[in-house]
Parts: C-alpha cells; sequence; structure tokens
C-alpha cells in the first residue's frame, strides 16, 4: 500500500509540475514580402497564463544549416528554452531563418528578405497575438552562429526595435576566407553565401558591406548593450575576436568572453 501511495504521490507531482510549467506554441507566421509559409517556435512562461500583464520578448535565432525548432531540440537538456522563460518571466520567440539566409534582406535573391520579414512581419505577429511589452524596452535579440551574427546586424541597423543584443558562436565576419575551415567546407558553403551575396570579390562588396564586425561605428552611435561569447576552439573565434578588438579600439562597452569548447550544442 505504501509502495502505490508512493507512485501515485511521484505521479501527481509530476503532473503538478507539467502543467505550471512553459508552454511552447508553434505559430505560423507567413510572409507577405517573400510570399511564403513559415512558422515560429514561441515559449510562453508559466506565469502568463495566470497574470495579464504584459512580457518582454527575447527574439532566439538559429544557425546557418538549421530551422526555428533547432533551440529546442538540439541543446543537451531540452527543456533549456522552457527553464529560461519560466526563471526570467519572459517570452521566447524563435523564428524561421532559412537554412542559409544571414537575416539580411538579399540585394541579389528577393526570396531573401529576412531583415524586413524579422523587423517587420515577426515582430507585429508576436505582438499581436501575445500580451508583449510592444516598445524596444521590451525586446532583446540574440542567437548562435549564423544567429548571433543576424541579431547584432538586425539590432545594429534596427537600435529603435531592440534594447540589447548578443552573439553565442557568431559567424560576425560573412568573408569565409577569415574562419579557420577547411577548403572543401569552404567549397561546399560557397554556393549557399554565393545566392544571398553574390559571388566572392564582386563590385560592390556585399560580404563586407553586411559583415557585424565593419559597423563598430554604427554599434558605438546606438550605445545597445551588448554580449557576445565564443568557444576557444570555434572555427569563427577570429572574428569574434576582431570585432572585440575594434570595439575596445572604438571604445564601445560591451561584455566579451571566450569559453574552452568549439562549434557545438554541448558549447
Amino acid at each position: 500500500m505504501r509502495s502505490i501511495r508512493l507512485l501515485l504521490y511521484v505521479c501527481l507531482q509530476t503532473a503538478a509540475f507539467s502543467a505550471f510549467s512553459a508552454k511552447v506554441d508553434t505559430l505560423d507566421v507567413p510572409s507577405k514580402v517573400m510570399n511564403r509559409a513559415m512558422r515560429a517556435a514561441v515559449v510562453l512562461p508559466e506565469s502568463y497564463a495566470n497574470l495579464k500583464n504584459t512580457l518582454p520578448v527575447l527574439y532566439l535565432l538559429h544557425g546557418g544549416g538549421g530551422q526555428f525548432s533547432d533551440w529546442l531540440k538540439q541543446t543537451p537538456d531540452k527543456a533549456l528554452v522552457q527553464k529560461l522563460a519560466d526563471q526570467y518571466n519572459l517570452i521566447i520567440v524563435m523564428p524561421e531563418g532559412d537554412r542559409l539566409s544571414g537575416y539580411l534582406d538579399s540585394p541579389v535573391q528577393k526570396d531573401n528578405l529576412f531583415e524586413t520579414y524579422l523587423t517587420k512581419e515577426v515582430i507585429d505577429k508576436i505582438d499581436n497575438t501575445y500580451r508583449t511589452i510592444r516598445d524596444r524596452k521590451g525586446r532583446v535579440i540574440t542567437g548562435l552562429s549564423m544567429g548571433g551574427h543576424g541579431a547584432l546586424y538586425l539590432a545594429t541597423r534596427h537600435p529603435d526595435l531592440y534594447c540589447a543584443a548578443g552573439s553565442m558562436s557568431g559567424a560576425l565576419d560573412l568573408n569565409q576566407a577569415n574562419w579557420r575551415i577547411a577548403p572543401e567546407f569552404a567549397k561546399q558553403i560557397e554556393p549557399q553565401f554565393t545566392r544571398i551575396l553574390g559571388a566572392p570579390g564582386s563590385t560592390p562588396d556585399y560580404y563586407a558591406a553586411n559583415s557585424v564586425v565593419n559597423m563598430v561605428d554604427k554599434l558605438k552611435a546606438n550605445k545597445l548593450p551588448l554580449i557576445i561569447d565564443c568557444g576557444v576552439d570555434d572555427f569563427l573565434i577570429e572574428p569574434n575576436r576582431e570585432l572585440h578588438r575594434r570595439l575596445v579600439y572604438a571604445k564601445v562597452e560591451h561584455d566579451y568572453t571566450e569559453h574552452p569548447g568549439g562549434h557545438t550544442w554541448g558549447y
């Protein structure tokens, strides 16, 4: 009898925990500017169901080769994002960024207008669907790899939309010649970059023009709080260090850290 009671108690406690933890929505967020059907994952903290107040939003971008659901499926702790939403009492939005969009409006490919999509259509959809703080003071943005670059890129170009930005293992220089990658990998990804930025070495140089590492003057003018980190064994470590050096030289306040590890979900 004691065993049955114990089992019932454990089951009830588990059910109660599940009932009062963060909720995950999959939201249709179609794009009119690209005429495409897309989705986003949205994590609502436990408090959202019980309180009527508005909440801040973290926009969390995925990396190249990934998709909007990566942050819910690829982290070692599959409940990590839900726990963070509960811990910090915020809404976390993970939008679609395609396999390799750069989170920018491509000057050469008109079905790749992700800057417009994210800063207008996604924000409008989220603000009109959930109880959000509809102001820059209630939005922050970060991401990993391509998403790290995208987060800093969008925040730099739209300081009216976000109050802080971050990058994790970010591809902060779109010129792959500055990455620590094998020639075979560089050749493999070149067509994807050519599709959105044109051929390397062409004029105008869209790679340099759209790289965050070259946007220090704008970052300084915007005065947004910035946090950047990268693993010391990451193939993107040099662009991260270069941006850090330039920010230090320009006396731009920011939080920069390096940790052991590479370009992995474990990191």
